[in-house]
């Protein structure tokens, strides 16, 4: 029994190990999207609220801002190599071709995200709709050179 329990959990990750280093793109693209939309639900009130659509509440701002802080550096993950085919998607094939730029547009984003997170647990509304369109920034120039609008 004592040797026979460690070699069961052993079999149990040798056998799931491979499915968990190659996703099938399928899984990859539905992960990235549903982040990707999280994202844009809390972006869309924080944009709402810097071009002064909808009142300021710092609370609210910072809520937001700090679950996009989370999220962000959990993007890279849904873009592994062969998840350029499947399911419909606005992924360019720059992605895997040109893997290094995408990446750093990628940090960008997750830099840009925490500063916004930063700048709203400061307080200064200035500040928190300034760093926000920073943050938009970095959206674009992903989006615009990453992106295709199907």
């Amino acid at each position: 029994m004592r040797i026979a329990a460690p070699l069961a959990m052993a079999a149990c990750l040798v056998a799931t190990s491979p499915a968990l280093a190659a996703p099938k793109a399928e899984d990859a693209i539905r992960y990235r999207q549903s982040v990707y939309t999280v994202i844009g639900w809390n972006f869309g009130t924080l944009a709402d609220m810097a071009k002064d659509k909808q009142p300021f509440d710092a609370g609210e701002f910072t809520l937001r801002a700090d679950r996009i802080a989370d999220l962000a550096p959990q993007l890279l993950e849904g873009f592994p190599p062969g998840s350029d085919t499947g399911a419909k998607t606005g992924a360019k094939a720059t992605i895997w071709t040109d893997r290094a730029g995408f990446e750093a547009k990628m940090q960008d984003f997750v830099d840009a995200a925490r500063a916004l997170s930063q700048a709203a647990h400061g307080g200064d509304e200035a500040t928190m709709k300034e760093r926000f369109k920073a943050t938009a920034g970095t959206c674009k120039a992903c989006h615009d050179q990453y992106r295709s609008r199907n």
